[in-house]
């Protein structure tokens, strides 16, 4: 399997060091074009199946954002190159997978290609419908603080949660719980259970994941019907629950 890919950037040094880096560090990219300007860069988008996008935030006209804007149902996954880290942010919120900054390192670079190629194949191997967890579903309870005193759940039956500032909802089949816990609280004390954080927003019990679909980030769909974002930099932890 290799990753077919390409770069986008507008400086043609910049694109030499990293066409040149890719070509002797990393034999898992193929790639197949390269862009100098957003334009010439969805061109190639739409004209080549697509695994990767090496992709400069800065730009003439534009930048990075305006350019996956308009591609809003890609299944490639994006590695952001740039000068500035104050993008690191936007970076996420867009699911990069990864974030370089320049002068680029020639070791991140190589861990940017090792994650999206480990994220690419366990998708290849992943079946849209119904999904099979390796993780078995593990008796335990989860006592929840509240005002009057506390509750006591069965984990087996948490969907999922959902972060809400300081607070947490908590959706069961049937109903919700509102719980004064961050989102972090619970992933710790969930951490021996079959739960994995898929999002800045989302920890989920992944028993319940009836469907994976690529796309943006990625989504999930769980047992009640509703679908959940995953993160780019989510994505290779919560895939791993299926190998």
């Amino acid at each position: 399997m290799s990753l077919n890919a390409i770069l986008v950037e507008d400086e043609a040094n910049s694109r030499e060091i990293l066409r040149n880096y890719i070509g002797k560090y990393c034999p898992k990219v193929n790639l197949v074009g390269e862009a100098s300007s957003i334009q010439e860069g969805l061109q190639l988008i739409h004209n080549n199946t697509l695994d990767l996008i090496f992709l400069d935030v800065e730009m003439p006209f534009g930048n990075a954002f305006d350019l996956l804007e308009q591609v809003p149902n890609r299944t490639f996954e994006t590695v952001f190159v740039t000068a500035y880290d104050h993008y690191a942010k936007d970076a996420v919120n867009e699911h990069a997978a990864y974030y370089l900054m320049k002068p680029i390192n020639i070791d991140e670079l190589i861990k940017a290609v090792d994650y999206v190629f480990e994220v690419k194949q366990k998708e290849m191997n992943l079946h849209e419908g119904v999904l099979n967890a390796r993780t078995k579903g593990i008796e335990g309870k989860l006592t929840l603080p509240q005002q009057d005193g506390f509750q006591v759940l069965n984990v087996n039956d948490i969907l999922y949660c959902k972060a809400d500032d300081n607070y947490t909802e908590i959706f069961l089949e049937n109903k919700k719980i509102l719980v004064s816990k961050t989102l972090k609280y619970f992933e710790d004390a969930l951490v021996d259970f079959p739960f994995a954080r898929i999002h800045k927003s989302y920890l989920v019990n992944v028993n319940e994941v009836v469907k994976y679909r690529k796309g943006k980030g990625g989504s999930v769909v769980v047992s009640n019907g509703k679908e959940l974002l995953v993160s780019a930099s989510k994505k290779k932890a919560f895939l791993s629950f299926y190998d």
